[in-house]
């Protein structure tokens, strides 16, 4: 496990730095390709491939408790704005974990996939690609390390790779955020129970979901072999509601609820509905546990 560790120096509101907002604009042109919309002060705004207004409805969808006091892990971080966000939010300690999208040259893995889609091929698998994969020098990391900076900000920058991190060495955290993860993974059951061993309080997973009328009480996921979903050759699963449920209960999560992510359209009663979900997971089962949005539990036999 290696920590890259930002430093910090005078900040303004919200403890971001007092720079000039052409600086701050410099800085963040300075990136070649965001995918947060991230506020770097004096009303400079990185061009992110997901806009503010839906990255703050993402954020509402969490449902977060108060984070004044917690520690945070966020998973999967990419240029942070989650991660930022909770800091703002009052959490004591954040930590932001990353690697694969950190290790890749994205406006190259960008451009390489457009001419894939364009030519109707499929994509290699970006980690085989001398030009695209650099996790010696971890390219995808500056939005990241441009945002910190402009922002002032402590959260604490860890590269390593989840499945593989030494979870011991990385500790325990109250709050746990999984988003846009799950479905990137070959092993998404062995993840849950990495995230089981890290997690105090409470989990929260965004995911690629999928839904078929009649089978609501059925667990199972969709399985994509190739770029079936969105051309993308990382995406390997849809898992629908229940299989999520279940599997967070079978990696020692107490009490589930899940809910779809209103800014991810929900799922059709007509027909199969791939969609967005947000799945909150707690240790331990609450008096009275299962509540709206818990899945029963399955038949014995």
């Amino acid at each position: 496990m290696t920590a890259c560790l930002v430093d910090g120096g005078p900040r303004g509101p919200y403890g971001m730095r007092s720079w000039s907002r052409r600086k701050l604009a410099k800085a963040s042109e300075g990136v070649g390709f965001w995918w947060h919309s991230i506020d770097l002060g004096e009303g400079v705004v990185t061009p992110g491939r997901k806009s503010a207004e839906l990255l703050a409805g993402e954020w509402d969808a969490l449902d977060l408790p108060d984070l004044a006091g917690k520690s945070v892990l966020d998973i999967g971080a990419w240029d942070g704005y989650f991660s930022f966000e909770a800091e703002r939010r009052g959490a004591a300690r954040v930590v932001a974990l990353d690697h694969y999208v950190w290790s890749m040259d994205l406006p190259r893995q960008q451009q390489y996939w457009a001419e894939c889609m364009e030519a109707g091929a499929v994509p290699g698998p970006y980690h085989e690609r001398p030009d695209l994969w650099k996790p010696g020098e971890l390219p995808g990391k500056a939005g990241f390390n441009t945002a910190h900076r402009c922002r002032g900000s402590k959260v604490e920058a860890v590269v390593g790779d989840f499945m593989t991190i030494d979870l011991d060495r990385l500790g325990t955290f109250d709050v746990v955020l999984f988003l846009g993860v799950l479905y990137h993974l070959r092993h998404p059951l062995l993840a849950l129970e990495r995230l089981a061993r890290l997690t105090r309080e409470l989990l929260v997973i965004e995911t690629e979901a999928v839904a078929l009328p009649g089978f609501e009480h059925h667990g199972f996921c969709e399985f994509f072999e190739s770029n079936e979903l969105n051309g993308d050759v990382s995406n390997w699963w849809a898992p629908n509601r229940r299989a999520v449920v279940g599997m967070c209960r079978a990696a020692g999560f107490g009490h589930v609820e899940s809910r779809d992510d209103p800014a991810g359209h929900p799922p059709s009663r007509e027909a199969l509905h791939r969609y967005r979900l947000v799945v909150r997971a707690r240790k331990g089962a609450p008096p009275g546990a299962g509540g709206a949005g818990s899945a029963s539990p399955p038949p014995g036999g």
